[in-house]
């Protein structure tokens, strides 16, 4: 636990220290919508996978080819408004993740760098490198997000002692930790890669 997850949020999914998203998705309206909270418990929006058609589920239950169609998510706050976009367009061996703002005007983009050993992500926005997300870990679970000086700046794991209370459960959870407060783009790159991009690995490990 560090100084800076201890600071006051704002309240909202830019200014908390700490996210905790449920990965335990809950259908809204025949979307999967996962909810992400501060470190009280208090829910500060949700990320809804959208554009999941009859035929899109069945795919994912019962064939590996969900995973090389495009997703699409949206970041939402707590009134429902979008605040985020992520698409991931279709793809072969290495995703590639575009963030737009709720109008579609492009922040960035988030890259895979590599498909063996420990995945990585590369953030660019305007045709410059910003920042990176790397796993720390084979089985890709922990991530490192740091900037363009390789300065960490937050971290996604699945535990975090000390502030997952009674009613989070490590199972269905992880914890993103963003270490200062951040400004635009590479804050809504650092909310947008680690609210989908660990969801839409999962997904492929699922076929």
């Amino acid at each position: 636990m560090t100084s800076d997850s201890r600071r006051a949020g704002g309240g909202t999914l830019f200014t908390e220290p700490v996210l905790v998203v449920n990965q335990k998705a809950k259908l809204v309206e025949a979307s999967n919508e996962f909810g992400v909270f501060d470190q009280q418990g208090r829910q500060l929006g949700a990320v809804v996978e959208v554009g999941q058609s009859t035929l899109r589920k069945a795919l994912r239950l019962f064939t590996k080819y969900d995973q090389y169609l495009t997703h699409r998510f949206e970041v939402r706050d707590t009134g429902g408004s979008i605040v985020l976009k992520v698409t991931r367009p279709a793809k072969m061996l290495k995703s590639r993740f575009l963030v737009t703002r709720a109008d579609d005007t492009p922040i960035g983009e988030i890259q895979q760098e590599n498909v063996l050993g420990k995945i990585r992500f590369s953030f660019t926005a305007g045709g410059r490198a910003i920042g990176q997300l790397r796993a720390e870990n084979w089985r890709a679970w922990d991530f490192s997000i740091t900037d363009a000086a390789d300065i960490e700046i937050a971290r996604v794991t699945k535990t975090f002692a000390g502030y997952l209370r009674e009613a989070f459960t490590t199972a269905d959870n992880y914890v993103v930790e963003i270490h200062r407060q951040l400004a635009d783009p590479l804050a809504s790159m650092v909310v947008a890669s680690a609210l989908t991009v660990d969801t839409a690995l999962k997904q492929d490990d699922q076929g």
